[in-house]
């Protein structure tokens, strides 16, 4: 398996984190109002208020991306995960988890949670496997696709 690089966003990357995000979205479920602000403004709506947007490359290529939007000190929401479908099935799930479990520990966050959907059947293999829990999901969820909530405490 070729090696996976994680770098940080930058403006140039826009179109790219939108567009894989947009595909993810339409295969699965359908872009939701709040999809499209944080989309179309990804430093306003995730970096300005202290997240992080993590593009992830092979062979210098981007393949993917994911965001830890912050919720609260400490507490950041693990979201905007899209894989090129052309790459999907070879592991770079986990690849992104152990990553994004050791910048969140790098960071000495408290807790990372997630939203998602019963039906992603991998996904949430992938959640459980890295030690997400389900918890009490809270009833004014921002996304309507959402059906489980995640966490994972860094303690």
């Amino acid at each position: 398996m070729k090696k996976i690089n994680f770098r940080k966003y930058s403006n140039k990357d826009a179109s790219i984190f939108k567009s894989l995000n947009l595909q993810w979205l339409e295969s699965y479920f359908f872009v939701e109002p709040i999809d499209e602000v944080i989309l179309n403004n990804p430093t306003s709506k995730i970096l300005d208020p202290g997240g992080h947007i993590i593009m992830v490359e092979l062979n210098g290529k981007v393949i993917g991306t994911f965001t830890f939007i912050k919720i609260e000190e400490s507490i950041f929401e693990f979201s905007k995960m899209a894989i090129n479908p052309i790459y999907r099935g070879q592991g770079h799930g986990n690849s992104i988890m152990k990553y994004a479990i050791s910048f969140a520990k790098k960071n000495e966050w408290k807790k990372i949670i997630l939203y998602s959907n019963t039906k992603l059947e991998n996904a949430i293999h992938l959640y459980y496997k890295y030690g997400f829990l389900e918890v009490e999901m809270e009833s004014n969820i921002i996304y309507s696709r959402g059906n489980i909530k995640m966490e994972l405490s860094l303690n």
